[in-house]
Order: C-alpha cells, then sequence, then structure tokens
C-alpha cells in the first residue's frame, strides 16, 4: 500500500487503508446538511467518529452537493476553524476546501491535510500553499462546480479520461513544488459522473491504484448507491470492504462503524 509523508506517526504507522469521517459544517450537505452547524454538537460528534474507528476527521465547510453554489470564504472560515482548533486536540484532521486561504488558516488552526475537490482547480493558488506548507494535499478529479456538474458528465472512456485528467493535475501540483510523497489522488465519484462512469471507476479501481500515487475514495451516501434500492450505509460499507481489499489507501465516510470494522478485520487477513 502506498505510504504518505507528514501524516502524524499513529496514522502513517497503520497497515491499513484509513478511514476517515466525514464532519459537515454545513446547512447543505447532501446526506448530513444542517446537523454539526453548531460547534458542540460537531465536536461531539467527531469524538464520536474518533471511537467509531476513524483515523482522520475530513472538516468541511462548504457544501459540494450537486447544484449547491459557493459561499463566501469568510462563511466558510467561520463555519471550520473554530471546529478545526478543537478536533485538532485529539484527531488528525483533513480540511475539505477548495480554497487556498481557508486551508492555509485551518493548517495553521491544526489542520495536518488539504483535501481540495477542485484539485487546484477552483484556486490556483492552492498548489502552491500546500507546497508551501509541506502537508499532504488530496487532489480529486474535478471538471467544475457543482451548480452545474453533470454538464460536465461527458466521458467516451471514463477510466481513461479520469487518468488523463489526474495526470494533468498531478503535474501541476508536482511542478508547484508538491513533494509526490505529500500526494495523494481521488477519482471523484459522484463529481461529473452518471452512475454508470461511478461503477466503471470502482470496477477499474485497480488501474486507479497503479498510478503510483496513493488513493482516497469517497463513495459515501451517494446517488448512485441510492438508486440501488438498497440501505446506502449497508451499500457503503459493502463497497469500502472491496476497496479495502483492493489495498486502497484511504476511505472517506459518513458513517464510520461498519467501514472500520470490515477494514479491520481485512487488515489481519489480507497480506499486504
Amino acid at each position: 500500500m502506498n505510504s504518505v509523508i507528514g501524516l502524524p506517526e499513529n496514522i502513517s504507522n497503520l497497515n491499513r487503508t484509513l478511514i476517515f469521517g466525514v464532519l459537515n459544517v454545513t446547512p447543505d450537505s447532501f446526506s448530513d446538511g444542517g446537523q454539526f452547524l453548531n460547534p458542540e454538537s460537531a465536536i461531539a460528534h467527531a469524538k464520536k467518529l474518533v471511537a467509531d474507528g476513524a483515523d482522520v476527521i475530513d472538516v468541511g465547510g462548504e457544501s459540494t452537493r450537486p447544484g449547491a453554489e459557493r459561499i463566501a470564504a469568510a462563511t466558510e472560515l467561520g463555519r471550520v476553524l473554530e471546529i478545526v482548533t478543537e478536533v485538532s486536540k485529539f484527531a488528525c484532521v483533513s480540511i475539505d476546501t477548495m480554497r487556498a486561504e481557508v486551508a492555509s488558516a485551518a493548517i495553521t488552526a491544526g489542520a495536518s491535510i488539504i483535501n481540495d475537490v477542485s484539485g487546484g482547480l477552483a484556486d490556483a493558488e492552492m498548489v502552491f500553499v500546500a507546497a508551501e506548507l509541506t502537508v499532504p494535499y488530496i487532489c480529486m478529479h474535478w471538471r467544475n462546480h457543482s451548480i452545474d456538474m453533470y454538464e460536465n458528465a461527458n466521458y467516451q472512456n471514463v477510466v481513461l479520461e479520469v487518468i488523463e485528467e489526474l495526470e494533468q493535475r498531478v503535474a501541476v501540483a508536482l511542478g508547484a513544488g508538491i513533494s509526490p510523497q505529500r500526494l495523494i489522488l481521488d477519482p471523484g465519484l459522484g463529481f461529473a459522473k452518471l452512475s454508470e462512469h461511478n461503477w466503471q471507476l470502482i470496477a477499474e479501481i485497480k488501474t486507479l491504484n497503479s498510478l503510483g500515487f496513493p488513493l482516497l475514495v469517497g463513495a459515501s451516501r451517494k446517488r448512485f448507491l441510492k438508486e440501488l434500492g438498497v440501505d446506502q450505509d449497508a451499500a457503503t460499507h459493502a463497497l469500502n470492504a472491496y476497496l479495502a481489499a483492493n489495498k486502497i489507501w484511504g476511505v472517506r465516510v459518513h458513517d464510520v462503524a461498519g467501514t472500520a470494522a470490515a477494514v479491520k478485520a481485512l487488515a489481519e487477513i489480507v497480506d499486504e
């Protein structure tokens, strides 16, 4: 399994798929919008995610659900900084943001990882800030903002095109000075992708995992799982177990316990 430098020692020493627990401090996220806007409830939920088995708490202050409109940087900062400060006292924190300004402030407040769903396309300064801060940088495949993302869900071969576009972003990130040992890729399930695109990417996850960089995959509660007509969390845990069996570096999940149980059981039986 690919390793990443710059993580807290207790995280970097884990020889299994990492579990990112989602903490949305937004009023409009598709799954849990509004539940954790209050700092006390957000911090309490972060503690629950850790107790359930999360290795990293992924804090986001701007919704990226389909159709979401952008918010002001000041609004995003106001939502996340107190949470990052407090949660980083007991957990490894990643900051889920497309803004270099927010990423920088969150790292200063105690976050350890930048998780940029735009892969540096929303804010050209992001890759330079990540390089200067010398922290792990998650670069996701992305084509446009949420307000019109599905207008860009056009592919002849989704796997090859996602790889090509990720490689372009890798070149930009490395050119900005980000160390290759600090770079993580994300295929961006659900972002400018229809259900069939998501399933095709999952079917070819070994190909994506052979790009030479660790992969973070976020399938949790997304529409293509809802369309199965089954419990979304159960489907998420099953899919994350599949990803862990294929030695994916990390998975991002709302309901942590089921995925944590699967990942930790697999770690006992799969030769890493």
